[in-house]
């Protein structure tokens, strides 16, 4: 059993914490874990514990920690470049390889460092191309933290205390979150009834200066929420009577997370403009901004330096973007994603039969979701006091895990194997049995 945080840990996190403004992910305040090294799905701390990583850095780390193809490619690049807007090798690949994957037309890209940012040139494509100014989104929808994507954050407590919004943002109707179908229906009886209800309030709660409807194909922060089918195919219908664009926020479910290239291809819909980011880079800060050449040519967003950014392209970005492009292509992790995922998802379902706390298994590829209850008739959430006791304990058999709220996400880098997935199941679904006990 691991003792997390050992004394070599908690006396360096505490050295850090001197000096680490306050707001860190929660994953590494709670652990309080300082990394040694880590290869592929398994991280070794400064104490010498040993884990399975089932977060892959919150979904970034696609394939896997310090993959031996993408370490080369990083190392040659930071020999010979390191910075700049100009042209590489690794960078036109990129796009090359990046233009063979997207869906549809979307084949012109302009590459940022972060999500939210990315988000953020979205906005200002679609009002390019649109000549309008709102934008509508879900609740629970997660797109970045940063004040020009804040009032469309569905989670109340990343925003609450600081408004206003920017104006023209609005998280007007409910996802298709099915097990807390706030409409209270049942999918398919209910007509995607929270489609309707966004359409209705797209017409009373705006100017109707619509520039874009934007829509994570499956939603990460909520709780990797999958919606059923035909859900983001009504969302595509709404965005066009409405005249407006369709964002698409691939940040989580892009390149190969949920067992297909894209969130997207499960409802077949390609949409006008997508924002990708996380795994495109490995682990390194790289995100992009994805639409036709019609769309990102208009001005003033195709004004030379209209789109750019200082660090968007950079080469370490590019030789990061190409090696992860790379592996996931020839290594084909979006089909390990459907296999290995359809495995833990099964197993899961096993254990929800069992469980007293299980409430809900759910997720396409290796984007699965575990909502815990206190009683499923109920289905009121397991106590955050209870969840914490799971996150610990799993930290204590080997396995890091978004499970220390009621909501688990279980995100792994692409690169996983089934006994590794057999693996961690069995840590995760040992320690629920012990919280379980102790509720």
């Amino acid at each position: 059993m691991n003792n997390t945080p050992g004394p070599k840990s908690a006396a360096l996190f505490a050295q850090e914490q001197e000096f680490m403004a306050a707001g860190l992910q929660s994953i590494a305040l709670f652990s309080q874990m300082a990394v040694k090294e880590a290869r592929g799905v398994r991280i070794t701390d400064i104490d010498g514990n040993r884990y399975i990583d089932f977060t892959a850095g919150i979904g970034v780390g696609s394939v896997g920690h310090c993959h031996p193809h993408y370490v080369e490619r990083m190392t040659d690049q930071v020999r010979t470049a390191t910075f700049g807007s100009f042209c590489t090798e690794n960078r036109a690949e990129f796009l090359r390889l990046l233009a063979s994957l997207t869906p549809g037309d979307l084949k012109s890209a302009q590459m940022f460092s972060g999500g939210a940012e990315a988000v953020e040139a979205a906005f200002r494509l679609a009002k390019s191309v649109t000549k309008k100014a709102e934008f509508v989104g879900f609740w629970g929808g997660f797109h970045g933290k940063t004040g020009g994507v804040l009032g469309l954050l569905g989670d109340t407590s990343f925003k609450k205390d600081l408004g206003p919004f920017m104006p023209g943002l609005y998280s007007l109707a409910p996802y298709a979150y099915c097990y807390r179908c706030p409409l209270k229906l049942k999918y398919p009886d209910c007509g995607l009834a929270c489609v309707e209800q966004f359409r209705d309030a797209i017409k009373t709660q705006t100017s109707h200066q619509l520039a874009a409807v934007v829509v994570e194909p499956m939603q990460g922060t909520a709780g990797n929420v999958i919606p059923p089918k035909g859900f983001l195919s009504a969302v595509r219908e709404v965005a066009k009577e409405f005249g407006a664009a369709l964002i698409a926020d691939e940040m989580l479910t892009g390149f190969g997370r949920t067992g297909k290239m894209w969130g997207c291809d499960h409802d077949g819909v390609v949409p006008d403009i997508m924002t990708v980011g996380k795994g495109i880079g490995g682990g390194f800060p790289l995100s992009a901004v994805i639409s036709t050449r019609e769309y990102t040519s208009t001005k003033p967003f195709g004004n030379p330096s209209g789109s750019s950014s200082s660090y968007g392209g950079n080469p370490l970005a590019s030789a990061a973007g190409r090696a992860a492009l790379e592996i996931i292509i020839n290594e084909k992790l979006a089909e390990n994603s459907r296999k290995v995922g359809a495995l833990i998802k099964k197993r899961l379902l096993e254990f929800q039969e069992k469980s007293p706390i299980v409430g809900d298994v759910r997720g396409e590829g290796l984007m699965i979701g575990v909502e815990l209850v206190k009683d499923k008739k109920t289905q009121e959430p397991l106590d955050r006091k209870l969840t914490l006791k799971l996150f610990h304990e799993c930290l204590a058999r080997g396995l890091i895990s978004m499970c220390y709220s009621h909501n688990i996400r279980i995100n792994p880098p692409l690169v996983m194997t089934e006994a590794e997935a057999e693996e961690a199941v069995a840590i995760l679904t040992g320690a629920l049995e012990t919280v379980a006990r102790e509720r």
